[in-house]
């Protein structure tokens, strides 16, 4: 915590335009009625504020494609992991890593290429680090999650060039109750796991003070795959054991608000596919070396079988402790409209165990404070400047201590301005880095780099309903320390890792247009993308024996280029259809040399069609959809072949003794498909699960 104190005087600021606002009065925006939070659903609702847009801006003025879920989809999306949870979303996919861990993958870039935020301050977790490391954050608690592609992530950091994840929660209040409490109760259950799952909220206050409590509990077996898989019926170990709690409380004022929130989280869940085999591979030069296997057989990246039995399966105990510190105040200073302030303190531990022994800890303690100001239109302009900083101490012991200890900091400037007149919307950011890496190692140097990132684009109303939204970003990724310093075994995802400290900072250059029909009984917004990034940084692969492989981080450059989007027609007022879709090409740059010039794990195109009919209290839906082989793949990977999703879901909403309920029910893969996520690092071990019915009772109050 020491290392907030540097920022004193902008905490200090907050905290006296906070607490020296006039009292007893409700801030802007009352509390909704239960009724409506059960209704509230983004696909009626036209006008969505893009919370992570830093102006507020309304979904429809978006220069790049958005993605806001939230109200009854959420509640019907909603998975035990964020990647899960948004994977069926235009140009997002999953890294599908069993039940315990998954990110989402948006328009085939993952890792730290996409930032995870909770309200606007990073979700400091070891899930960039390796995808067997579950995001830190529970999707039940979420109120509504916003998905930024391309530029639109600028704001958040140079290195966000796939996008960025906002979650919003209620776990600081910003507004007084209108009732003397609020909240809800959830509970849920789903088939292919066992799970079980019960969720609760509450939100009270008096005065200027209100409080928030909240939590989760989630206990789930290993989850039933689809019919036909050579390996059994479940993916051994794939449990996942959930306690997520949350207190916050804050200050509201006329003008603003000050909260603090304290979140504890556990999380257990197992790793399948775990190579034990493999633990004593190591490089010889650029070969690989595992005990008497020097023949390299099957070094073209067969799928190699080994034994999933349960005892074999490790498994992860994530513990968390997590402060946020929030807060907004209007008319701080004469030509400010408002400031706003975010900040996070997370003080991590993940353990993998084998046999019951802790075989391998990563502890992370990270910081991240953001400070931002808007200032009053002038000449026109409106627009919102910041400052940043993040600081995180890493280091692992154990057998796979394969990264050494480092102190990653980093700092940022940035400035986001808007310009309207007549039909047209401009938008202009700019953002500048600065980071060191500090590494505990006689053998390796430290790391300094910046970056400066800009982007511009526009909105043209053009038509009645109807828009162009065309927008172009320079962006900087400055390496993480995983990059520049790894060397050791990772057994979750069978490779031998190598460092390099020579790597440069990554530029990508990305262009984004986007046609949309925003209202009327067709509706539909089409999307295509060119993002070159120089000095793509990528794990190659050295050599492999059977499915183990050694890698190296290099650069080299890439191009990604894709299409997404969706088509929706209401033929009454009950009923609706839509079709949608995406495709992503992913390849190395011809003029760099010879050879496969496929990027590994870039998604297949997906194509489908959704139905959905309402009448009273009730709603339904179907949903239909193909995801395609994927076979243009890289040297040492297999390709994945195609399968196709059948979907079912219903929810009523009713009263039960007054109060305002919603009963839910799903069930994904009705035709029990088995499915194979191309993404997946363990895809031959994991599949996706089979016939899944869940159903839920939410009671909001």
């Amino acid at each position: 915590m020491s290392d907030l104190t540097c920022h004193r005087t902008p905490l200090a600021l907050a905290v006296l335009l906070a607490f020296g606002a006039p009292l007893g009065a409700h801030a802007q925006t009352g509390a909704a009625d239960a009724a409506d939070r059960l209704h509230a659903d983004p696909d009626t609702i036209p006008t969505v504020v893009v919370s992570a847009s830093a102006l507020d801006v309304l979904g429809d003025d978006m220069i790049t494609p958005v993605t806001s879920l939230g109200g009854g989809a959420l509640v019907r999306a909603r998975e035990s992991t964020l990647g899960e949870t948004l994977a069926n979303q235009p140009g997002i996919s999953s890294s599908h890593f069993g039940a315990g861990a998954s990110r989402p993958v948006i328009r085939g870039m993952d890792g730290p290429r996409v930032k995870i935020l909770a309200d606007g301050a990073e979700v400091q977790d070891a899930s960039t680090i390796s995808p067997d490391h579950a995001v830190g954050f529970e999707p039940v608690l979420a109120e509504r999650i916003e998905v930024l592609r391309g530029p639109s992530a600028l704001a958040y950091g140079g290195g966000a060039v796939g996008g960025v994840v906002n979650i919003l929660d209620r776990k600081i209040p910003t507004a007084m109750p209108e009732k003397p409490v609020e909240g809800s109760a959830e509970l849920r259950a789903n088939s292919a796991a066992r799970e079980k799952t019960g969720a609760f909220e509450l939100t009270g206050g008096a005065g200027n003070v209100a409080l928030h409590v909240e939590g989760v509990k989630r206990n789930a077996d290993a989850y039933r795959v689809g019919e036909g898989w050579s390996e059994g019926t479940r993916v051994a170990g794939s449990f996942k054991d959930t306690e997520a709690g949350t207190v916050g409380l804050s200050w509201i004022g006329a003008r603003g608000y000050l909260g603090a929130a304290y979140t504890k989280e556990r999380n257990q869940y197992g790793i399948p596919g775990h190579p034990h085999e493999f633990g004593d591979c190591h490089p010889d030069g650029a070969r690989l070396h595992c005990g008497g296997h020097d023949e390299h057989e099957g070094e073209e990246g067969g799928e190699h079988e080994e034994d999933h039995g349960a005892g074999d399966v490790p498994v992860v105990k994530l513990d968390s402790d997590r402060w946020d510190l929030r807060g907004e105040y209007r008319n701080p200073l004469a030509g400010f409209a408002k400031a706003r302030l975010r900040a996070s303190f997370t003080d991590y531990r993940h353990d993998e165990l084998e046999d019951g022994a802790v075989a391998t800890s990563f502890f992370s303690k990270a910081h991240d404070a953001r400070v931002e100001l808007e200032h009053v239109p002038a000449g026109g302009w409106r627009g919102v400047v910041g400052l940043q900083t993040t600081r995180r101490d890493f280091s692992t012991d154990g057998e796979e201590a394969y990264v050494p200890p480092t102190v990653t900091s980093r700092q940022a400037l940035f400035a986001t301005e808007e310009y309207k007149t007549g039909d047209w919307r401009f938008e202009a950011g700019l953002r500048h880095e600065r980071q060191k890496v500090d590494v505990d190692s006689a053998t390796q140097r430290d790391s300094k780099s910046s970056g400066t990132s800009l982007a511009a684009g526009a909105v043209w109303k053009f038509a009645p309903a109807y828009s162009l939204r065309a927008s172009a970003a320079r962006s900087h990724r400055l390496p993480s320390a995983e990059e520049l310093y790894a060397g050791g075994v990772h057994l979750a995802t069978a490779t031998y890792e190598i460092g390099n400290q020579d790597l440069d900072k990554e530029t990508s250059n990305n262009l984004d247009l986007t046609l949309r029909k925003f209202s009327g009984t067709t509706t539909f917004s089409l999307s295509a993308f060119r993002n070159r990034v120089d000095d793509y940084i990528y794990a190659r692969t050295l050599d492999s024996f059977e499915d183990f492989r050694l890698v190296e981080y290099a650069q080299r450059d890439a191009v990604f280029t894709g299409l997404e989007g969706e088509v929706r027609h209401k033929f009454s007022p009950h009923f609706d259809a839509t079709v949608f879709g995406d495709l992503v090409r992913a390849r190395f740059d011809g003029a760099d040399g010879d050879g496969n010039r496929n990027i590994p794990r870039i998604p297949a195109h997906r194509i489908g069609v959704r139905l959905n009919a309402d009448w009273q209290g009730w709603h339904g839906m179907v949903e239909l959809s193909r995801v395609g082989t994927q076979d243009k793949v890289a040297d040492f990977e297999s390709q994945t072949g195609g399968y196709t999703m059948l979907n079912l879901g219903t929810h009523y909403t009713t009263r039960i003794g007054g109060v305002p309920a919603q009963l839910y029910a799903r069930i994904n893969n009705v035709l029990d498909e088995l499915a194979f996520s191309h993404t997946s690092f363990i895809k031959a071990a994991a599949p996706l699960p089979g016939r899944n019915l869940t159903a839920g009772l939410r009671f909001v109050f």
